[in-house]
């Protein structure tokens, strides 16, 4: 995308130099290894630098082009893809999910002392869109629905997403469907559904459908040979400290292919990759000619679907006041609740190792964030670049 001075599309330049200084910071501190920031307003690029190291040990710099895994920023992705064969009238959002797979027709859902219960509707699709299935994620220390998921070893890179799906089936919901928000494997489903529907590989669907049409060419379920030089090291918080490799990019995860293209968590990419997608989106389906979605689509899915019953949404035990959730993307409903600097409207999400990306409609502004820090909320980082951006916002 066409890069431009600040003051075309109303930033202040020395007020936007503050990101630099912001995200320094963290590198000086060491608490990050790495980060790329990316702005981009009215389609163009504003803002997209670089700072730290992708390898500490190797002392490789952070590039422009470096790869990182986005973990569930592959999330929209999946759910655009759900999307594309909705336009079809392939399914109906209020359909069983049971009328595609039908192994979830003998779900149950975990009741008081153990228990388990039948359910009292099925799940739809738009349960999964939504996480509001009564899935999870099995991250839940002494909670007996998510042990079970630990045992069922759902994301073995040895079973396939039809495998992860089938074993996921036989276990109980947390909750029934449509009573509470919980985060889950719900966007693998969707994956599993694309893939069904479409009578087409799930990856193949989105590197023929999406990723090659949006000219995404770094962004895939691994990192081959040929690019691994440029893909990061992920950090995390260890006993030895705050910068310690939880995974290697020669010989870690996504340095090989893999059996389980994971909808919810699998894919690598990089900041402007992100951006055209970004931009896809915010452009309402279509990006330099190639239409993906209808506009109403769009702003059906970046619309908030929960009711207020189910507000405010929660990752974990944190909750996320002043946000509500669409079809595959969180949307800010209260931009006072949330205490952030944003549009209301404004709709996006972030991934494990602290990546994160958000658009803003109203403003025409799209920010990426891409760093490799687990787990994503040991720092106010993302919540601190979002405010670098918007202060220096004069027009």
């Amino acid at each position: 995308m066409e890069r431009c001075s600040p003051g075309e599309v109303g930033f202040s330049a020395e007020r936007l130099e503050r990101i630099n200084v912001g995200m320094q910071r963290y590198i000086d501190q060491q608490l990050i290894a790495g980060i790329v920031t990316l702005v981009a307003r009215r389609g163009r690029v504003v803002h997209f630098e670089r700072f730290g190291l992708q390898d500490i040990e190797a002392h490789r710099p952070v590039e422009l082009d470096t790869i990182f895994r986005i973990y569930s920023m592959t999330k929209p992705i999946t759910s655009v893809a759900l999307m594309m064969l909705y336009e079809r009238g392939l399914f109906h959002l209020n359909d069983p999910v049971s009328k595609f797979i039908p192994e979830f027709k003998k779900v149950k859902v975990f009741a008081t002392e153990g228990e388990l219960a039948d359910l009292t509707r099925e799940i739809t699709i738009r349960d999964l869109l939504t996480h509001t299935a009564g899935l999870s994620y099995g991250d839940e220390e002494d909670f007996p629905v998510d042990e079970l998921y630990g045992q069922a070893d759902l994301f073995s890179a040895g079973i396939t997403l039809e495998e992860m799906v089938h074993r996921l089936t036989d276990l109980p919901l947390v909750h029934q469907p449509g009573e509470v928000w919980r985060y889950s494997v719900a966007t693998d489903v969707v994956g599993y559904l694309v893939e069904v529907i479409s009578d087409m590989p799930f990856a193949d669907f989105l590197d023929e459908k999406i990723l090659q049409p949006l000219g995404m060419k770094d962004t895939a379920f691994f990192v081959p040979p040929a690019k691994i030089e440029r893909f990061a090291e992920v950090y995390g918080q260890t006993e030895k400290g705050p910068l310690e490799v939880v995974d290697v990019a020669t010989a870690g995860d996504y340095s090989e292919t893999v059996r389980l293209h994971s909808g919810g968590q699998g894919l690598v990419s990089t900041a402007a990759d992100y951006l055209r997608f970004a931009q896809m989106v915010l452009n309402k389906g279509e990006l330099d000619g190639v239409r993906l979605l209808g506009p109403r689509t769009v702003e059906l899915m970046t619309t908030n679907h929960l009711p207020p019953a189910l507000l405010p949404i929660a990752m974990g035990e944190e909750q996320m006041p002043g946000f509500g959730f669409g079809l595959g993307f969180s949307v800010l409903i209260d931009a006072a609740q949330a205490g952030v600097m944003a549009s209301v409207g404004t709709h996006g999400w972030g991934g494990w190792a602290s990546t994160n990306s958000w658009i803003d409609p109203q403003e025409q502004l799209i920010g990426v964030l891409m760093l490799q820090y687990i787990p994503s909320d040991t720092y106010p980082i993302r919540e601190g670049f979002r405010t670098l951006v918007y202060q220096a916002l004069i027009d």
